[in-house]
């Protein structure tokens, strides 16, 4: 059941992305854009998911554990270190000289874009060059 339900929730966050044109590395980039062509769009998108999520994760937050897994699985390190701010520049960068992040990459695939593919490749790359060096959350 578990995977049936990981399944419906992933084709409904990819429908989503597809909706969104978060999957478009030029609406995204419009989106960055603050002093050029902004694109305000995709913030609606951004509030929108907010309005849906915050109340839910409010009223689940004190459940012992989720309706389809053992337990929550969440992160509750609290530390700024080198690793967090490392990766988040280069997410970052990545977000914006590509327009896209994981998520929506994974989803763009779906219409074999060139730049998608390489982007998505690309990613992969980063996270075995991690384990390769050993930069691991649990250090």
């Amino acid at each position: 059941m578990n995977k049936l339900v990981s399944l419906v929730s992933g084709i409904i966050f990819g429908i989503g992305l597809v909706i969104s044109e978060m999957i478009n590395p030029a609406k995204v980039l419009g989106f960055l854009d603050l002093f050029g062509y902004w694109d305000p769009s995709l913030a609606f998108v951004m509030i929108g998911a907010l309005v849906v999520s915050s109340p839910m994760f409010h009223l689940i937050k004190n459940n012992k554990k989720p309706l389809f897994a053992e337990k929550f699985d969440y992160s509750n390190n609290k530390n700024i270190n080198t690793k967090l701010i490392v990766g988040s520049a280069l997410f970052g960068a990545g977000w914006g000289l590509g327009g896209l992040c994981p998520g929506p990459a994974i989803s763009s695939i779906a219409l074999f874009n060139v730049y998608s593919i390489a982007f998505v490749i690309s990613m992969f790359i980063g996270f075995y060059i991690v384990k390769v060096l050993n930069f691991s959350a649990t250090r």
